[in-house]
């Protein structure tokens, strides 16, 4: 399918983004801003066919996609991240291309999302994201994970009992969430604990956003 993505991004495209970037803290380079259009040009199209996503209008992808993920950028610790049930790539490709020195495995269990991210992986040259179809549950790594990203994926008392094997011993659960998810906090396990929230300010999106950073005591 080498024809179903845009060899240069669209300009007008680039200068939304660049006006939506301008009303937050973030510092996005030209290339970056290019390369984040590039991809959202690319669901776009692949969207009509394969169904990645529920969001049809490619300026709502840029406020509910792009801006939504890349806000989170400057609050990632850590170098090595997965992102779990990632669908088309989000939050994950948008902060690869934020953090270019970051490793990111963008993990989701259907193989038509994990093909469009293969092929995103070789249009923009992004050589920091690994695309895998697998079960969170399933997946194994063996040095473990500075940082587990979740983005609309589940509940935070899910998200731990699937991913509590994700994490190296000094890793943390970040979990994307709307409204502040005070009824999930109190379903947590006992052996986490919430170090962080963060109220996010993502231009044009309607309602709240939250970064929820948690990690456990459990100590190896």
């Amino acid at each position: 399918m080498t024809d179903i993505f845009p060899l240069a991004a669209d300009q007008q495209l680039v200068a939304k983004l660049a006006h939506l970037v301008a009303k937050t803290d973030l510092t996005v380079t030209d290339k970056q801003l290019q390369l984040l259009v590039m991809y959202i040009e690319m669901m776009h199209k692949w969207n009509k066919a394969y169904n990645l996503t529920s969001i049809r209008q490619i300026d709502d992808m840029l406020v509910k996609h792009v801006l939504d993920s890349i806000v989170v950028a400057p609050l990632l610790r850590g170098k090595r991240f997965i992102d779990v049930g990632t669908g088309p790539g989000l939050p994950g490709i948008p902060l690869a291309i934020m953090h270019p020195n970051y490793d990111f495995v963008l993990l989701d269990s259907l193989g038509k999302r994990v093909r469009f991210m293969q092929q995103v992986a070789y249009a923009l040259k992004l050589n920091n994201i690994s695309p895998v179809q697998s079960r969170v549950e399933d997946y194994q790594d063996t040095t473990g994970f500075d940082g587990v990203i979740s983005r609309a994926f589940a509940s935070i008392k899910d998200m731990l009992h699937w991913c509590g094997h994700l994490v190296n011993t000094s890793g943390e659960f970040v979990a994307l969430k709307g409204q502040y998810p005070e009824s999930e906090l109190t379903e947590m396990p006992a052996h986490f604990e919430l170090k962080e929230s963060v109220q996010l300010h993502v231009p044009q999106l309607i309602g709240e956003r939250h970064l929820i950073r948690i990690t456990s005591t459990h100590k190896a």
